[in-house]
């Protein structure tokens, strides 16, 4: 009988806990952080079995930030469950997707992706401003008020969102990363959500999506591979959450994005170069 593997077990908690505090600190899930690591440790699984990990691991992260989040009214659910409405079935067709895709091109893939959004974050952190000075007769008006006092007004495109959460559902499912690198910087720089507001709103969103792709891959099969692995994950990024959420209060907008930015930019490069080795040796 194989003796359980205590001190593995104990290091895939503290990735948990250190996905789940800087994931929900940037209101990405810490899908993103996980999946490339993953990719890293498991080099011999299918794309399918470390995205139905991921996933799972993003929904009970997601799930845990929200509560978070929720009690400082952070959370806009009226807006979240609209989006919703287009990230469910999106999702599960981009599950569908995943095991027809080979591992070495899944992983350019998310290399690619995480670096252009790095990209993106790192120069254009100014983009939030300008958006916010216009005005349209065809968008929908929020207004919040944080536990703290804090009043947040701000308006977008519902059209716009629904459609964004579509294609972002698919990636995500597809991609298994969560989908919070992608959806932070639409809600704060293309529908002009404060940036605060997007972080907590985000892990709601990511919630919703995290259970339908895994819901996706149990029906599928690529599930049960990956069942212990998920669970001992996820003991670490439920506390890691709650961390994160409360250091949010501690650390300005600006330096969130420069975080997110940056780490995107160190994880897609290091899986990008995993890719080239791979191909190199063989």
């Amino acid at each position: 009988m194989t003796p359980f593997p205590i001190a593995k077990y104990l290091e895939l908690i503290l990735l948990g806990f250190g996905a789940g505090t800087f994931g929900t600190l940037i209101g990405a899930g810490g899908g993103f952080v996980l999946m490339p690591i993953l990719l890293v440790l498991y080099p011999h699984e299918s794309p399918a079995v470390i995205a139905s990990i991921t996933l799972a691991v993003v929904f009970f992260n997601a799930l845990s930030g929200t509560e978070a989040y929720a009690l400082m009214g952070r959370v806009d659910f009226k807006s979240g469950l609209l989006f919703s409405s287009a990230l469910i079935p999106s999702t599960i067709l981009g599950t569908l997707t995943t095991s027809h895709i080979p591992r070495n091109l899944f992983d350019a893939i998310i290399s690619v992706l995480m670096i252009i959004a790095s990209v993106f974050l790192f120069s254009n952190h100014e983009i939030h401003q300008k958006i916010s000075e216009s005005r349209s007769s065809h968008l929908i008006l929020r207004h919040l008020v944080e536990r703290d006092g804090t009043e947040d007004t701000y308006a977008y495109n519902p059209w716009l969102g629904v459609g964004l959460s579509f294609c972002l559902g698919y990636l995500s499912g597809m991609a298994g990363i969560g989908g919070g690198i992608f959806y932070v910087p639409v809600f704060a720089y293309v529908l002009n959500f404060p940036l605060q507001i997007a972080t907590a709103t985000s892990q709601f969103s990511l919630a919703i999506l995290g259970l339908t792709g895994t819901l996706s891959h149990i029906v599928s099969g690529a599930f049960v591979h990956g069942v212990h692995r998920t669970v001992v994950l996820a003991i670490g990024v439920v506390l890691g959450a709650q961390a994160g959420a409360h250091l949010s209060k501690m650390v300005k907008g600006r330096m969130i994005i420069r975080f997110l930015s940056i780490a995107l930019g160190l994880v897609g490069l290091r899986l990008l170069y995993a890719v080239l080795e791979r191909l190199v040796l063989h």
